[in-house]
């Protein structure tokens, strides 16, 4: 309920932007917008032969299910110079790097909502990427509209980094020159708490884990005279101390983690955020990188704040970005492309790079 009210909260503002500020209507506001949903599949894991010699000879195999992804989407984006639209459809599969950028290509709003559901070598994992950003530079005529000014809002669930979180800035940019700017103003980020640990109350003075009577009060019995163990539906799952302590225990673990964490409220982090944006493009090379740092970060004292798990110090996070190409001659290129995060010491990051020969 929560990701849907967020996602509700983006939709509005993008539509409730004010028509002085944006000089759009709804229908205008949807110009050039782009609707996607898309289907992608493939065959995962081939499958895998266990033997066992327990009861005389025996084989089963384990199957990994396809992989898919279903992506469903709403974007309005101007491209950069060096972004070309190749195919005739979104077919859910684009990784646009500039998407993460703070300053978008025109002036004005720019959006994107989408929605991945997909299974990736057998594992569920569900992705969210929205946000709305407004860029405003010299030259803007309207008489409410604020010169060097970037705002964003974004929300992003990354299932296969474990990461997620709703964050708006805004900030003033200070432009050096037509390519370079500037930028400083505030971050709001509201998350779950990271660096909360369930299992710290579980700790010994010897700096072991009382695993057995944390698997004890989460439903699970041990009979240890008859290597008996079962889980809270009264089901065995170990006949062993060793199968206990390799498979069933780090599944408890992980699962009362889990849990915990799930149970505790999000929480808002308030911080200084500095950046700048470089954007130049010609037919034969260009370069487009940006960078933001957030050196400080408000202490509002609540139990679960990053302070309490960083020894009541700042920190810093950073992302940032960088697309670079060029076309030495008219045979030979080079490009590469890549974006880097790094929130509460979580870190997720993709690139690619790669040469181009053309051959007469």
């Amino acid at each position: 309920m929560k990701k849907l009210i967020i996602l509700l909260l983006i939709t509005l503002v993008s539509c409730a932007a004010p028509k002085s500020c944006c000089g759009q209507d709804l229908q205008s506001l949807l110009k050039f917008s782009t609707f996607y949903a898309a289907v992608n599949g493939g065959t995962s894991l081939s499958d895998v032969d266990v033997f066992s010699v327990d009861n005389g000879l025996s084989t089963s195999t384990i199957s990994t299910p396809y992989d898919y992804n279903l992506t469903v989407g709403l974007r309005k984006i101007a491209r950069f110079g060096y972004e070309n639209k190749a195919q005739t459809f979104y077919d859910g599969t684009e990784s646009n790097y500039s998407d993460a950028a703070t300053v978008g290509k025109v002036r004005g709003l720019e959006y994107l909502i989408e929605m991945d559901y997909k299974r990736q070598e057998g594992v569920d994992y569900t992705d969210q990427h929205h946000f709305v950003r407004w860029s405003s530079d010299d030259g803007c005529d309207s008489e409410v509209c604020i010169n060097f000014f970037a705002l964003k809002l974004e929300y992003l669930q990354d299932g296969f980094a474990d990461v997620e979180y709703f964050e708006a800035s805004e900030r003033y940019r200070y432009r050096k020159h037509k390519n370079l700017s500037w930028n400083i103003g505030l971050a709001h980020r509201l998350d779950e708490p990271y660096g909360y640990n369930p299992l710290d109350e579980w700790m010994l003075s010897n700096s072991n884990l009382h695993y057995t009577y944390l698997a004890l009060q989460e439903g699970y019995n041990v009979d240890v005279a008859n290597s008996v163990y079962t889980n809270p539906n009264g089901e065995v799952v170990a006949t062993s101390a060793e199968v206990w302590e390799a498979v069933v225990i780090p599944q408890v673990l992980s699962d009362y983690t889990e849990r915990k964490r799930n149970e505790l409220d999000r929480i808002i982090q308030h911080s200084i955020v500095v950046g700048f944006d470089y954007y130049k493009y010609n037919k034969q090379t260009w370069l487009h990188a940006w960078g933001n740092l957030m050196p400080y970060h408000y202490d509002s004292g609540n139990e679960f704040s990053y302070h309490n798990f960083n020894d009541g110090e700042q920190w810093y996070d950073y992302s940032g970005g960088l697309i670079y190409g060029i076309k030495v001659n008219k045979s030979l290129g080079y490009f590469f492309e890549g974006k880097y995060n790094k929130y509460w010491n979580r870190e997720w990051y993709d690139f690619k790079f790669g040469v181009n020969y053309v051959i007469f």
